[in-house]
């Protein structure tokens, strides 16, 4: 399915209006349809007010109570699609301010008890020292000074034990030299330490790992509890809510964490790879 960026998110009514007219059509009333598909009326007409967006399976059950076929279903599917579903472009983000990003990203931390954290390209600013951090936004635009203290002050949930963290990462965006010799040895002197705490779990894929880890395109993405996902292009990060596509990447990440390396055989390829770059600053 093709998505338009500027109508991702956009569509709840346009399929509020949709369900309603159906109904309308299949000549139900909206008890009768909340009767048939096990809901409550009150929650039909939310649907169909707009007030909230029904899940993939909701619609489904909506679609095939009310006789609805192709190309109708079709339609109302994908925009039920489009509705779980949110495009944030880099620039209007830059515009914006990069330290509001920062405020959206530490609330949905606040709320999330458990984070998977995908990383084929780069480490994250969760686990990044301050130079790393500052490379990291060599591009970008604004106070970046006050994006740095931001992402820094968010580090502070990883010291939280009631949350649990799994990072899992690529070799290449370990070895990644984005910062001179000494400071990437720093950098990877953290990620080692932080191997201990107990409810944090971080993982290295090396590069001699062959399998279905390398069948399917590797993406940034960050699974939030079961409640979204946000998956990271060059260009913006797309917001997915429905729990279709959660699962979907909850389900890419356990087959990616299977050729991982974790624990103290983790620990030791950071430390040696720390060494390497303390070796080429001598």
């Amino acid at each position: 399915m093709t998505f338009d960026p500027e109508s991702l998110g956009r569509t709840r009514s346009d399929l509020a209006a949709a369900l309603s007219s159906e109904r309308r059509r299949a000549g139900l009333t909206q008890t009768t349809l909340a009767k048939r598909c096990n809901m409550s009326q009150t929650k039909i007409s939310n649907i169909e007010g707009g007030k909230i967006t029904p899940t993939i399976v909701d619609v489904e059950l909506i679609l095939e109570t009310l006789g609805a076929h192709d190309p109708v279903a079709t339609e109302i599917l994908a925009l039920v699609r489009s509705a779980h579903t949110e495009w944030q472009d880099t620039w209007a983000s830059q515009r914006r301010g990069l330290d509001k990003k920062q405020d959206e990203l530490a609330r949905l931390e606040a709320v999330t008890t458990e984070f998977r954290f995908f990383l084929p390209t780069m480490i994250t600013g969760l686990l990044a020292t301050p130079d790393y951090v500052r490379a990291s936004l060599d591009r970008s635009t604004g106070d970046i000074a006050k994006v740095v203290a931001r992402k820094l002050e968010r580090q502070r949930t990883l010291m939280d034990s009631s949350k649990s963290f799994t990072f899992l990462l690529t070799e290449q965006a370990v070895r990644w030299p984005l910062v001179p010799p000494l400071a990437m040895a720093v950098q990877l002197g953290r990620l080692a330490s932080l191997c201990r705490i107990p409810h944090i779990r971080l993982g290295v894929i090396p590069l001699e790992q062959v399998g279905p880890v390398v069948e399917t395109p590797l993406s940034v993405f960050t699974v939030y509890d079961r409640r979204l996902v946000q998956v990271e292009t060059h260009t913006g990060a797309l917001i997915l809510r429905d729990y279709k596509d959660v699962s979907a990447y909850r389900e890419d990440f356990e087959r990616y964490e299977a050729h991982a390396v974790w624990g103290d055989e983790c620990r030791g390829l950071l430390e040696g790879w720390a060494e390497r770059f303390t070796r080429q600053r001598q």
